[in-house]
């Protein structure tokens, strides 16, 4: 029960301080761009729900290298953003910051993927500051990753996406939102608790 409260309480926290704009910094903001009215969806997905999730591997900002599948036996959500330096996307990613505990909690991986460089995607993370999960750059061969799953849009940019990958690897749920809008922070986490509830209930069967 108190678990269940604590995740409650994120998740109110979440939206109260990422979703009223509390948390903006006037010099994020400034240095961000404001990319406009954009197509809200141009790409075609080419993965669904019960497929296995196409494996990768990427460089982080970090220094080392990232393969999808080295989280079997994890649970994992895979978060696409269009471009760094973005003011909506840099709005999206710090407020999975107060998701940590939930994911810890279920001993869960979020990763972040853009086809932005590492040099440009390293500045940005530590502009935005600390981010607790591996951030990725799929920029060479360009957005190949991205076109895996099909959300490479025509512009070069990814789709605002996340994917749900479960311990065998293998999708078991997919949010493309509107490239224009930011995404609530508690979509990341009722994502992640929808597959595990559901993969407990087939383990029960």
């Amino acid at each position: 029960m108190k678990t269940l409260w604590k995740v409650a309480l994120l998740i109110v926290l979440a939206v109260f301080f990422t979703e009223s704009g509390w948390s903006e910094d006037p010099a994020l903001k400034a240095s961000t761009f404001d990319m406009g009215k954009l197509r809200p969806f141009d790409s075609k997905l080419k993965v669904k729900a019960g497929q296995k999730a196409p494996d990768f591997t990427l460089p982080s900002v970090s220094g080392k290298q990232v393969t999808l599948s080295q989280f079997r036996g994890k649970y994992v959500a895979l978060s696409f953003v269009p471009a760094a330096w973005t003011q909506i996307c840099s709005k999206q990613w710090p407020g999975y910051n107060l998701l940590e505990d939930s994911f810890d909690q279920h001993d869960a991986v979020l990763i972040g993927v853009t086809v932005d460089n590492i040099p440009t995607l390293y500045t940005w993370a530590k502009q935005m500051g600390p981010l607790w999960f591996d951030v990725l750059s799929d920029f060479w061969p360009h957005g190949a990753v991205a076109e895996k799953y099909g959300v490479l849009r025509s512009d070069g940019m990814t789709e605002r996406a996340l994917f749900f990958i479960d311990q065998e690897g293998i999708i078991r749920g997919i949010i493309v939102v509107d490239i224009n809008e930011r995404p609530a922070s508690e979509m990341c986490t009722s994502g992640l608790e929808r597959m595990i509830d559901a993969d407990q209930n087939d383990s029960d069967r």
